[in-house]
């Protein structure tokens, strides 16, 4: 999946929003390896853009998502007070809601397309991270090397982002891999209900939803696009299942 999302970037076999009546719903063959949809559009072109275009709007969000995350948990982590209590309050206020429907809810505000579904996952990813990295953080801070930064007259942003998140990147690392799992399987869900990724784009969610309208006729259609959501969603489980065994050996 990396080698095709890479190769994606650069070169497709046809161009990804060219339609020709004549290709319509053409079976797997040597000049079209997936087939065709119901617009004669080469079905690997097309999950070549869309699981690039997915892979990118994962990457997105986890940077959005863990970055603001990031330092909030560790501001909040190491000042406590009433700054923390009421961060960690708008934190649990918005986990409290089904992704999903929070993230309609701001799609109503923010509008539908790429930019507005990486800002509004950006948005939702960020307590996963903060709670994360409030606990690490809480826990390093009575550490006999913070104590000792600040006796040698360290201010509290460098024993926070010099000292202290250094020593989080092993627990941080198994998150980042599950919040790109999770973003990716978040796209897919957004542009399946027709409020992500918008047309000519292509992207897996919205291939897959137009794909079960045409089961009977091109079911191949269907098949080689879940496919690719299910080998990537493997392969990131599998990376993030191998982080977390190193983590704990």
């Amino acid at each position: 999946m990396a080698v095709l999302i890479l190769v994606g970037y650069v070169w497709t076999p046809y161009d990804t929003t060219g339609m020709s009546g004549a290709d319509k719903f053409l079976a797997p063959c040597l000049a079209h390896p997936l087939g065709t949809d119901n617009f004669g559009r080469d079905i690997l072109s097309r999950v070549m853009e869309g699981a690039g275009s997915t892979f990118l709007i994962a990457l997105c969000v986890v940077l959005i998502g863990g970055i603001i995350g990031t330092v909030i948990g560790c501001l909040t982590g190491y000042f406590g007070g009433a700054a923390d209590l009421v961060l960690m309050r708008v934190c649990d206020a918005i986990t409290a809601f089904p992704s999903i429907l929070l993230a309609l809810v701001l799609i109503n505000v923010f509008g539908m397309g790429k930019y507005q579904i990486i800002l509004i996952l950006g948005i939702l990813f960020i307590p996963s991270f903060a709670r994360v990295v409030r606990g690490e953080v809480a826990k390093e801070r009575n550490l006999n090397y913070v104590a000792s930064a600040r006796l040698m007259g360290a201010s509290h942003l460098r024993i926070i982002f010099r000292h202290i998140l250094p020593n989080t990147v092993q627990v941080l690392l198994p998150i980042v891999a599950i919040g790109f799992n999770n973003a990716v399987l978040a796209e897919a869900s957004m542009s399946y209900l027709g409020v992500g990724v918008q047309p000519p784009d292509a992207s897996l969610g919205r291939m897959l939803s137009e794909a079960q309208t045409y089961l009977g006729r091109a079911p191949w259609y269907a098949l080689f696009v879940g496919l690719a959501i299910v080998l990537m969603i493997l392969g990131l489980s599998l990376l993030t299942e191998g982080l977390q065994q190193r983590r704990r050996s």
